[in-house]
């Protein structure tokens, strides 16, 4: 089954008359510079800064209470960065600066759509309507927003487009036959490809996935591998990825950031972050050095020495 049309959203107005999606060749995707954001005296995401091209895969990964969800969370409007430019920029488009906007705007105009580490979908809604209904907004336009709309013959043709839409997404993930089962009768690892369905149904620019590996056998963790794979190259799309599954990170990411403690640590190729000293520390831990300060040595030697001497 071949991709449906696409219908044309909000932010595909264009400059100069382009129409294309893609940054191929361009400016990046996404760039991030000098990300910080704090929490009281808490300090998140210090001075974090990176670049996601368009049509690649771009892994941030780093040990638990990186900063990894807070990225995403600024990213996609439910946090406001204390500091930092977050810019989307789309080849022939003005650029959307992330965080200025609000999320649903973040959402329907800079196109740009994620999942959670926790599944969200909508349990006793049918595969089929929870694909329909990520594609709520064009539905609404097209029904001027009013019940009058639901009788006209432009509602009704973009409401056979929405299910179309859908449909092709099962067919993707291999679910086309349950396509009338409720969600929640879906085994963990299906579910978790529906998430990610649901996201493609919003037609988005920038995919961003928190942990869509988590929980996953390696089964179907290759699955997943093979169906972002076919997202990056059928639909061309940049996607930004969360994930602790090196197996899937080192196998189909084109560039890899690494944060501890909030602070970029790593940043360039698999093969480059897989051997850089920072990021095997961070992992790893760092091994005590031999090599004491004089102040200490001095101290321990004094004790040994008083120790000698005493009495049994």
């Amino acid at each position: 089954m071949t991709a449906p049309e696409r219908m044309e959203l909000p932010g595909d107005t264009a400059v100069n008359g382009s129409t294309g999606n893609g940054n191929a060749g361009g400016a990046p995707l996404l760039t991030v510079e000098h990300l910080t954001m704090r929490f009281g005296g808490l300090v998140a995401i210090d001075d974090v800064s990176f670049r996601a091209e368009d049509r690649k895969i771009t892994a941030i990964i780093g040990p638990n209470g990186a900063g990894k969800t807070t990225v995403f969370n600024c990213l996609t409007g439910f946090y406001k960065p204390t500091v930092g430019r977050l810019t989307l920029q789309r080849e022939g488009r003005a650029p959307a600066y992330l965080e200025r906007m609000e999320g649903f705007r973040i959402a329907g105009e800079a196109r740009v759509a994620r999942t959670f580490q926790n599944i969200r979908l909508f349990p006793k809604m049918t595969l089929l309507e929870n694909l329909v209904v990520a594609q709520h907004n064009k539905l609404m336009r097209a029904s001027g927003y009013t019940v009058r709309g639901l009788f006209g013959f432009g509602y009704g043709r973009e409401e056979q487009k929405a299910v179309e839409q859908a449909r092709y997404w099962l067919e993707q993930i291999g679910l086309v036959d349950r396509a009338d089962d409720d969600a929640d009768s879906l085994p963990y690892g299906d579910q978790r490809r529906l998430e990610i369905a649901r996201a493609m149904c919003t037609e988005p620019v920038l995919l961003c996935l928190d942990e869509p590996a988590a929980g996953l056998n390696p089964r179907e963790s290759a699955d997943l591998n093979a169906l972002l794979t076919f997202i990056r190259n059928e639909h061309r799309i940049g996607i930004l990825l969360i994930e602790h599954d090196m197996s899937v990170v080192m196998q189909i990411s084109d560039h890899i950031v690494v944060l501890d403690y909030g602070r970029k640590i790593s940043d360039g190729d698999p093969e480059f972050v897989r051997q850089d000293p920072a990021v095997i520390r961070a992992y790893l831990g760092e091994e005590e050095e031999e090599d004491l300060p004089d102040i200490v040595r001095q101290d321990l030697s004094a004790d040994d020495a008083g120790g000698a001497g005493a009495p049994s």
